[in-house]
């Protein structure tokens, strides 16, 4: 498969992406209510336009259309192969709108468009997987009986609501209404009201393949809307990506009417510097685990563990390595580092920082960043106790921490209540794979540091408060689906 070359528009067309629309039963409408914040363009500090909220009628008239086309049943009816040919056809249009859709969100997000227009190839690509779900017979599957074949059929459980943060957000909405689609679900997505532009571009790809409207919807708001979605008895399944907090309101939401629910919701990341490791590619690893995405993303490195003999030369490497580091606009192609995302989340940032030096933490940083803009310098923080550094911090940040023996290490690794991602580095990489086993966290990465999943087929596990469920090819697909065993029991 052939892979568009994904050049920067300029930016007077980049900036013409940033008119706001709810997307209701086929219908663009402008959302009404003032949220009273404003979204910014984090690499200046600038206002690019105010934060706005669908209405409670709108809202309504949402869940309305997206239950009405599933009592109906024409789309759940549609056989996986016609899903599949519309599936792909979405693809096919979202795969050219992908430069535009990571050029907005390199303004609106700060993620530097080297990763954007990487991460963003998954809009299209999450269709093309969804596709071949389907095209696989995931759908309907067949088993033995009693007398003759009996049917594994894997149907839509109904109307479908999906949320997405402001770290990555088309290409979280993208897997997750793909699979929704793919089900056979009606499915309102509710972007994040900090960046919700790049979504859009999805109804422009679904409406230009011919879904029929009222199948994929957009309504616009905070946590209040999103709550009146998942708490309403009409929805089926959530999938949720996001922070604990809303996790665990939307657990409790789902939780009265059995729902069914995935969340995923970050992780503290520990990752284990063996005494043999290679120095330089541990150093790699540090960078990327808090530059990807500048460092705002669920398997950032979070809590860096070291064998005492080598942490000064780790150290050291590191920040060496963060010197040269190019942090500016994230729209520049020379630019490796970004700023935060909003006002708000650096500001947090810049507290977590000072609570841990509060507790006798020292903070060891090199890259220098501009003057305006959220920008914050990776910053590697040494001398707090493990049990002080629990919590995830979800930016550049990392805690530092020093082990004699294996148990130690592992110990450390499994300390905190996350389990997300991991990592360890050894030259032995037998040995690093036997501690990477005892690691209570998802995916556990030997000597690298990537977005790229080890198999891109393989589940995504959520430990402890990092989800529940799991996210995957087909782990994501199942979330909308009820089974349903049919077969002759006699004759």
């Amino acid at each position: 498969m052939a892979f568009p070359e994904i050049k920067l528009p300029e930016l007077s067309e980049i900036k013409k992406h940033f008119t706001l629309f709810d997307y209701i039963d086929g219908e663009r409408i402008a959302p009404t209510v003032d949220m009273g914040a404003f979204v910014h363009n984090p690499n200046t500090g600038e206002k690019i336009a105010p934060q706005m909220a669908t209405s409670p009628e709108n809202i309504e008239r949402a869940l309305q259309a997206a239950q009405r086309l599933h009592e109906a049943g024409e789309w759940a009816n549609t056989s996986p192969e016609q899903r599949a040919d519309l599936l792909d056809n979405a693809a096919n249009h979202l795969m050219g709108l992908v430069p535009m859709i990571a050029a907005v969100e390199s303004y609106n997000t700060g993620i530097v468009f080297n990763t954007t227009r990487f991460v963003n190839a998954i809009v299209w690509l999450a269709f093309k997987a969804a596709a071949g779900v389907l095209r696989g017979g995931y759908a309907v599957n067949k088993v033995p009986g009693p007398h003759g074949d009996v049917e594994v059929l894997r149907k839509p459980l109904g109307v479908a609501v999906a949320i997405v943060p402001w770290n990555s957000p088309a290409a979280l909405a993208a897997h997750k209404v793909a699979n929704a689609l793919a089900a056979g679900c009606p499915v309102i997505l509710k972007p994040t009201e900090w960046a919700p532009y790049s979504c859009l571009f999805l109804a422009d790809g679904l409406e230009a393949a011919g879904l029929p409207k009222g199948l994929f919807q957009i309504v616009n708001g905070g946590g209040d809307v999103g709550a009146k979605l998942v708490s309403d008895k009409r929805v089926r399944a959530v999938s949720f990506t996001g922070g604990l907090q809303g996790g665990r309101a939307v657990a409790a939401a789902c939780a009265r009417d059995f729902k069914s629910l995935q969340l995923e919701l970050g992780g503290n990341n520990a990752m284990i510097v063996l005494q043999d490791a290679d120095i330089d590619k541990v150093a790699d690893g540090i960078v990327a685990g808090l530059t990807t995405l500048n460092g705002q993303w669920c398997r950032a490195l979070g809590r860096l563990i070291i064998h005492e003999s080598i942490q000064d030369q780790v150290l050291n490497a590191a920040l060496e390595k963060f010197k040269s580091l190019k942090a500016g606009d994230a729209l520049s192609l020379e630019s490796q580092l970004g700023p935060l995302a909003n006002a708000a989340h650096h500001q947090r940032i810049v507290d977590a920082v000072d609570a841990l030096k509060a507790k006798g933490g020292q903070a060891h940083h090199s890259t220098p960043v501009p003057d305006s803009g959220y920008y914050l310098s990776p910053t590697l923080i040494t001398g707090v106790a493990p049990e002080e550094t629990l919590e995830e911090i979800f930016g550049p940040v990392a805690t530092v921490h020093t082990f004699k023996t294996d148990d130690e290490a592992v110990n450390l690794a499994n300390q905190t209540p996350y389990g997300l991602g991991g990592y360890v580095f050894s030259k032995d990489e037998a040995h690093a794979m036997q501690i990477a086993r005892r690691m209570n966290t998802g995916g556990v990465k030997v000597n690298g540091v990537s977005l790229l999943e080890l198999n891109v087929d393989a589940p995504r596990p959520a430990w402890g408060l990092s989800g529940f469920g799991e996210e995957g090819t087909l782990e994501t697909f199942d979330v909308f689906c009820g089974k349903s065993v049919v077969g002759i029991a006699g004759k």
